[in-house]
Order: C-alpha cells, then structure tokens, then sequence
C-alpha cells in the first residue's frame, strides 16, 4: 500500500492557532517546534522543571515559560520534548495529574508510546509528529523557507480530529513544505531503533572499527586506516543522500565500483541479514526496550563502562590528531560523557 504524504494544502495552521500550545522540554527538538511555531503565528509555552538552566534561554527568545505541571495545566496541546527514559516520570509526575479531557498530547518519537511506559487516560488525543531531521536542521530550514520531511500517527483520536491537530502542527514547523508521510507509532518506533542499532550507528560505527583494526593489525599506519575507514565515510553517505546508492557508484571510480558490488555482498552477508532479522524481532518483542529501561534504572552503570571503554579505541587518539588539522571541520563534540539521570534531564530541557 502506497504511503500517504500530505502537503500544504491538506493542513490548516489555524487549527492550533486557535489553541494554546505547550512544549515540555527546550532541547534540540522542543527548541525548534517551539521557535517555529512562534513564527508561525502560534501561541506557544514553553514548560520546564523549575532550576532548569534553559529557562532564561526560552525568556529572551520571547517565550512565557512556566513549570511543567502549570504548562499543561494551561495548554490544549501539549508537545513532550523529553528523552525517552526521561518521559515516565515527567508523565507520572506533571503531565498525567493535570491532563483533561480535550487535551492533546504530542510525541515526535513513539517508544514510550507504543511500549506502554506511560498509562493514557482516555479522552484525550495522542499524536505523533516527528521531523526526520535534527532539531538544529528543522529551524534553519524553516527559516530559509524551507521544510524537513516528516512523520504523523495518531495512537489515540478521542475528538475525532487528531489528524488534522497533527497536520497543522507540521505545517507550523514546515514539515508540509517538504512532504508529511503517515504512519503509525508501532512503525515509527520500531524502524527507528532498527536503523539506530543495525545500520546507522551500531552497524557504521562497528563496521569503521573493524575495518581500522584489520588495517593497522595487518601493519598499516594508523593514519592512513582512519582516512580509508572513517574520513571519506562522509562522502560516500553524501553521495548515497544526495543521489541514491546507484547514484554514489556513478560517481565513484569503476575500480572502486567493482570492488563495491564484488566485496560488499562478501562482508556484509546473508549471516548478517539474518542476525539482523533476529535483532528486529527482539526490538518488536519489547527486549530492547526492557533492557534499556532496566540499564536507566540501574544508574547506567554498563553503559558507562562501555561508554569509557569505547572512548579509549585507538581510532578516537588518532582521529582526533587529524582532525586538529582540517579547518574546514567545526568544534569537536565531546565523547565518553556521563550518563547519569542528572545529566539527561538538565540537557535535554
């Protein structure tokens, strides 16, 4: 069945300008849907813990901020821009109690959702709208007249018009200036944890250290694993953003090519695939998300470890080094972080 995608003229702004909006969490999402919608018209709150330290963030961007129980106490749709371990107790505690029926909840990732960490009381609606950008992305495009494509579900419809809630909420931000694709919040949450762990950063980043290992254990220099094994990783994935894989493999030599379609399928194989497949039945089963849950409740004492440990590679030591020497590549993020609950909770708001 084909994907429904919505544009401009199937959403209507005025059916949040009439409401007032609440955004609980000033991180990289909350920040841009809030930014946005303000341009758009919209009456928009920001809601926040009370020592919060990007309450004076939101007070000189022109935002009314209040605590979050206030904040949805006050709002008709409110938007939870908080991590995903961060939402049960934010929920328990300020969203749930205050909550009536008419309200609207909006999510842009479906895990607490679709895994039951949060109890919904009926008569409300529970929407999803989820750019597929980053939040810094999402605000320059709209600035340049632009738009990030984006996703909308709707988990719970009690007023019989979540969807065109959910619409007119992308079209605030400019999602329909680029297209807003239907889906559900079981599909969002489980393609999205796929492509994280398989693909995308577990898949890349183990494929790049392995790779690196291989060339340096074989005697090659450290340098010259990182450039063939991290470096120009970047213009291959542009090159696949930009014009397809077939349109990276026009572009690259025939020589590289060849060795593209010959080796590939030999390294990444059918054994692959299928521990792929057994990972994908673990993340639709709840696993994952068991596991997750249980390793934040703990105080993240195995992810630390393995953050540090991670943190040490030889490819971080000599990475940085060439790094320091392209001045075309901006500030250095900082890597083996804490990750206490503290920490989650005073970044992401």
């Amino acid at each position: 069945m084909a994907t429904k995608i919505y544009t401009n003229k199937d959403a209507n702004l005025n059916v949040i300008k009439r409401k007032k909006l609440a955004v609980i969490g000033f991180g990289s999402q909350g920040h841009a849907h809030a930014l946005n919608l303000k341009d758009s018209g919209c009456d928009v709150t920001v809601g926040l813990y009370a020592k919060s330290k990007s309450r004076e963030v939101a007070k000189k961007l022109g935002f009314k901020v209040m605590d979050t129980a206030d904040a949805v106490k006050h709002a008709d749709v409110i938007f939870i821009a908080v991590p995903d371990t961060v939402i049960p107790s934010v929920w328990e505690k300020d969203v749930a109690p205050n909550l009536a029926k008419g309200k609207t909840v909006l999510f842009s990732h479906g895990l607490a959702v679709h895994f039951k960490l949060i109890d919904i009381a009926q008569g409300v609606d529970v929407i999803m709208v989820a750019p597929k950008g980053p939040g810094h992305t999402v605000r320059s495009q709209f600035v340049e007249g632009k738009g990030v494509p984006t996703l909308v579900a709707v988990h719970q419809d009690a007023s019989g018009k979540a969807l065109q809630t959910a619409l007119a909420w992308a079209k605030g931000i400019g999602g329909t200036r680029a297209g807003v694709f239907e889906t559900n919040f079981r599909e969002e949450t489980v393609t999205d944890l796929f492509g994280e762990q398989c693909v995308l950063c577990g898949g890349a980043s183990a494929l790049v250290k392995a790779g690196y290992e291989t060339l340096v254990e074989a005697g090659y220099q450290p340098e010259m694993a990182y450039f063939e094994c991290l470096h120009e990783l970047k213009l291959i994935v542009d090159l696949m953003v930009e014009s397809g894989v077939a349109g990276m493999r026009f572009s690259i030599s025939d020589t590289a090519e060849y060795g593209d379609v010959t080796v590939g399928p030999k390294i990444i194989d059918a054994s692959v695939k299928k521990r792929m497949q057994k990972q994908l039945k673990a993340i639709e089963a709840g696993k994952f998300t068991k596991e997750w849950v249980g390793e934040w409740a703990d105080g993240c004492k195995n992810f630390n470890a393995i953050r540090k440990a991670e943190a040490k590679h030889p490819i971080e030591k000599v990475g940085a080094k060439l790094r320091s020497m392209m001045s075309w590549i901006g500030p250095k993020a900082k890597i083996g972080k804490g990750a206490s609950q503290a920490s989650y909770v005073s970044s992401s708001k």
